[in-house]
């Protein structure tokens, strides 16, 4: 049976993420769903609400698991016995990371290999970041993330549990003008 580790902060699970986990699950036999704990990130959501958001919109993936992990991601990747990382691309900008990680990864342990997908083009811009913003400013955010996610963004945000892992929480410089009342600043 091949095993592919999808590790990630899903902070939130979005759904070029669940885009990329089914299409894994074409070339995979068992995708484990690694959600970091150790992150340099801020996230919003804690550790286990991000697993317990993952499972619920996982659950009908029979052949998907998600489970939370520390430490070093090739490491856990060996410790549950998976053959590869699966990894998703949506521009040339997260190549280069990625790269670096691979290469890293494959000195540290020379049996598990990289997959890289390419993103569907329908989530070529998303990503927990934006959808964060979006969220933060009360927009709708249904389409990008799975339901239960949508909901739990709206019940943080609606209790006012923000943390720094929010981007934009004000509109830059005051706010944006519309191009009518520009003043002649163009």
């Amino acid at each position: 049976m091949k095993t592919a580790l999808y590790p990630g902060t899903f902070d939130p699970l979005t759904n070029g993420h669940i885009s990329l986990i089914r299409r894994g699950c074409d070339v995979f036999d068992h995708i484990i769903v690694a959600v970091a704990d150790n992150t340099p990130k801020k996230p919003l959501f804690s550790h286990m609400e991000r697993v317990e958001m993952a499972r619920e919109a996982l659950k009908s993936q029979h052949n998907v698991t998600v489970e939370p992990f520390s430490g070093l991601t090739v490491e856990y990747a060996a410790s549950r016995g998976a053959c590869a990382l699966l990894r998703g691309l949506r521009a040339v900008s997260d190549f280069e990371y990625e790269f670096q990680l691979a290469l890293m990864n494959r000195r540290l342990r020379q049996r598990i290999q990289t997959v890289f997908l390419m993103t569907d083009g329908q989530w070529l811009f998303l990503s927990s970041t934006i959808v964060k913003a979006a969220a933060s400013h009360g927009a709708d955010v249904s389409g990008l993330v799975p339901e239960n996610v949508r909901l739990k963004l709206e019940e943080k945000y609606a209790r006012g549990e923000v943390r720094q892992g929010t981007p934009c929480l004000a509109p830059p410089y005051g706010g944006f003008k519309p191009l009518g009342d520009a003043g002649g600043d163009l």
